[in-house]
This record gives structure tokens, sequence and C-alpha cells, in this order.
């Protein structure tokens, strides 16, 4: 029984270490076969293995030094091999962290600032469902494209939800699990569904917002 106790254990720690080395022999960087495919793939940038589902890699640029955790879904487009009409669809600047998990799916404009940093799970996107009309299910009808745009050194909390038309400034922190429908101004902190800035520095110092007051448009 011991020695078929001891053959388990060499054998589970030799998977787990070829398992390793096979995930970092998989991350995709800009030389690699996958990282050619995306319109811009800078230096020192990294998409970690497993990635998840996505397409439209030649309508994204992606910063240096830019690190994308795995199973992180980038997209442009409904599907593969869609013309888009903007380019990049989506671009993610320099030295940015995008945490494991997260969905960035882009159709009309998409723009993560330098330095911008996610925590797990977090979902981006610039389009949403019509639901206008009552005679069609929602999913079916024509949906509406509003840019997003992420200013530089933000941080969004994990679970965070950016929807389409969302603009948020320099230096914002969003926090988890927050859901923002609106413009956010830089040096703020915003939390909640709908999310609310709580905090803002006013040149001098952080300031308490009235926790009924909504400073996002």
């Amino acid at each position: 029984m011991g020695i078929k106790i001891k053959i388990q254990t060499l054998t589970a720690s030799l998977f787990r270490r070829l398992s390793t080395a096979l995930t970092r022999m998989s991350i995709i960087g800009p030389d690699s076969r996958e990282g050619r495919r995306f319109g811009r793939f800078g230096e020192g940038s990294a998409i970690g293995w497993p990635t998840g589902a996505g397409f439209g890699e030649e309508w994204i640029w992606i910063g240096e030094n830019t690190m994308i955790s795995s199973y992180v879904t980038l997209s442009a487009g409904m599907g593969p091999n869609q013309e888009m009409l903007t380019n990049p669809v989506v671009k993610i600047g320099d030295r940015c962290l995008i945490g494991r998990g997260s969905s960035i799916i882009g159709h009309w404009s998409i723009e993560i600032g330098d330095d911008v940093f996610t925590g797990m799970n977090v979902y981006i996107t610039d389009q949403n469902h019509g639901y206008e009309n009552l005679e069609e299910p929602i999913g079916t009808q024509t949906p509406n494209e509003e840019a997003v745009s992420i200013g530089e050194g933000s941080w969004i909390g994990s679970g965070a939800v950016i929807l389409p038309g969302v603009k948020i400034g320099k230096h914002v922190v969003v926090g988890s699990n927050s859901v923002v429908t609106g413009d956010v101004p830089d040096n703020s902190v915003v939390v909640g569904a709908p999310g609310r800035v709580i905090r803002q520095h006013d040149g001098n110092g952080w300031q308490r917002k009235h926790r009924f007051t909504s400073n996002i448009e």
C-alpha cells in the first residue's frame, strides 16, 4: 500500500509540473502565431493560457507590457470574419492587467488607457440589445452601440460591469460588482448598481459624497 501511494504521489507531482510547463509554453506573445493575428500586439505583452472564446483579433490592439490573464474573452464583432467599421474596435493600452475570466467584447469602440488594472470576471461591452419593440424578443432586436473608454491609471474591481456609452475618467476606482452606466469623473471612487460616486479628489484631498447623491451623468 505504501509503495502504491508513493507512486501515485510522484505521478501526480510529475503531472502538475508538466501541466505548469505546458501552460507557460502556451502563453501567447507578440511573436507567436496567435499573437500575429492581432492588429497590434506590443512587446512584452502576453495572453495567458487557456484563453477565453474570442475572435476578430485583427481589430484588437494590445499595447506594450500588458498582461491578459487566462480565460479572458477578447472579441471584436458578432463572429469570425466579420468586417468591422472601426479599427481598432478594442484598444488596450500599455502596462495593463486584465484579470482572469474577464470579457471585453467590442462592436464599435472600447478604449482602455495605459496602466489600467482589473480584477477577475470583469465584463466590458459597447453593445446592448434594443427592447423598444414589444412584439419582438429582446434577444433578436437590433442592438445599440455606444463607445466605451476607461481612463489611464484606473482600477476596475472584480465582477464589475461596464456598459455601453460609459466614459470612465483617469485614476478611478470602480468597486467590486458595481454596474457602471454613465460618465465617471477623474479621480473618483464608484460603487453600487447602478454605480454612484462616493468619493472624489478635489485637488486638495479625497472628499466623501453623500450616499444618496450620484455624480454619474
